[in-house]
């Protein structure tokens, strides 16, 4: 029995068995195209979900530039026509209006006033001028907010050079290029706006050939009747004829009317503009802090346009927030100068029509009411430009958004 078992036979039974292992060899090869070892250990493994999404759009590219005048633009038409009542309110008082002096210097006179001009020319009247603001307020916006994006683009290249000075600087000269292109319709709107009486209305095209035509009075250049010498007489005669010929070659009507305040405006400008810039980008940063985010940002907004470091959109409130802290600044530190602007403009109106100099209005209005003069109008100021410049920056910041820029 056992030699039986140690036999020949014992070994038969794996014969069959060969040709099977045979058959099976090739089995682990489908396993193989099953690809176990290709398996993302990260994002960057992944492909995008998207192959065909749009790449970074350049700042300086024809889209951008036309989508972010845009985006300025309609936003200054919108900030404008939300405090139209105010603006026109806020000029009759720093242009000392004989009509509208009298309610200076009170919140109730603001009411007041609006009260009377609601009386006597119903919502017209309030929105005086507007039409003019709104040819003005478009191109001026348009070209700040895209000068400022153009401007910051150059000076501040990356975050490491993301500093309050370069900001600044940023919002300044972007406020100084959008004025230099767009003053003279500023001076047509305080002219409309300034109208009160009835039988004294101009239209657009009337107030234009109004000013074009606007003389300053020369006066003539005479000494004291005393007696002279003939050496004193020769020298006060020729006094005469240089001050005459100065006279001939100084512009006293024409283009140069539409200028009348420009120098103080471009001082103003660089506090209010750059100040304005700047505030909103340090109360932007401040919304967007890490212990903040959760409550002052929209989820789902970052990087969604075409630029993937754009950060995340504000809640409505807080865009808000961030403008209106912007315009209070902006608005104390610049006042002085824009009070100035005003009574150099409507100076073909008041008075005899001198044109008078940034240092002659300053005495004129030290003289009158002191230091006082130079913030008539701030607290109407503050009514107006703070909701102002909060509308212009959340509009501008979502029609960039929308935009996708």
């Amino acid at each position: 029995m056992p030699s039986s078992i140690l036999g020949n036979d014992a070994y038969a039974p794996p014969q069959p068995d060969r040709p099977r292992a045979i058959m099976t060899t090739p089995a682990p090869a489908p396993q193989a195209i099953r690809k176990p070892t290709i398996r993302p250990t990260n994002a960057d493994a992944v492909l995008p979900e998207n192959p065909t999404a749009a790449p970074k759009l350049d700042k300086r590219s024809r889209e951008y530039i036309l989508k972010s005048g845009l985006a300025g633009g309609i936003a200054g038409c919108a900030a404008k026509t939300i405090v139209g009542p105010l603006d026109r309110v806020k000029i009759l008082f720093q242009a000392s209006n004989p009509q509208f002096a009298k309610y200076t210097g009170s919140w109730f006179g603001v009411a007041t006033a609006i009260k009377d001009i609601w009386a006597q020319d119903g919502t017209r009247g309030l929105f005086r001028g507007h039409s003019a603001t709104l040819l003005r307020i478009f191109p001026y916006a348009g070209i700040k907010f895209l000068a400022y994006e153009q401007i910051r683009a150059i000076i501040i290249k990356d975050k490491s050079q993301e500093t309050s000075l370069r900001r600044l600087t940023s919002g300044s000269l972007a406020g100084l290029v959008s004025v230099f292109f767009t003053y003279p319709l500023e001076v047509i709107r305080v002219r409309l706006a300034f109208e009160t009486k009835r039988g004294s209305r101009s239209s657009l095209i009337g107030i234009c050939k109004k000013i074009y035509n606007e003389r300053a009075p020369i006066g003539k250049a005479s000494a004291p009747h005393i007696n002279m010498s003939s050496a004193s007489q020769i020298a006060s005669t020729t006094l005469n004829a240089t001050v005459a010929s100065i006279q001939q070659v100084t512009p006293v009507s024409g283009l140069s009317n539409f200028y009348r305040g420009f120098t103080p405006t471009m001082w103003g400008m660089f506090p209010y503009a750059g100040f304005s810039f700047l505030t909103h980008d340090a109360m932007g940063d401040l919304m967007r802090h890490p212990r903040l985010a959760r409550y002052t940002t929209l989820p789902n907004t970052k990087g969604k346009s075409r630029d993937p470091d754009k950060p995340a959109q504000l809640k409505h409130w807080a865009e808000l927030t961030t403008g209106g802290v912007a315009g209070f600044v902006s608005q104390t530190l610049s006042y002085p100068l824009e009070v100035i602007r005003r009574r150099m403009q409507v100076g073909g109106v008041v008075g005899d029509g001198h044109r008078l100099s940034m240092a002659e209005v300053v005495r004129q209005i030290h003289m009158e009411r002191g230091w006082r003069g130079f913030f008539v109008g701030l607290a109407i100021g503050y009514v107006k430009v703070v909701p102002m410049v909060a509308t212009s920056f959340f509009v501008y910041e979502r029609a960039k958004y929308y935009l996708g820029i």
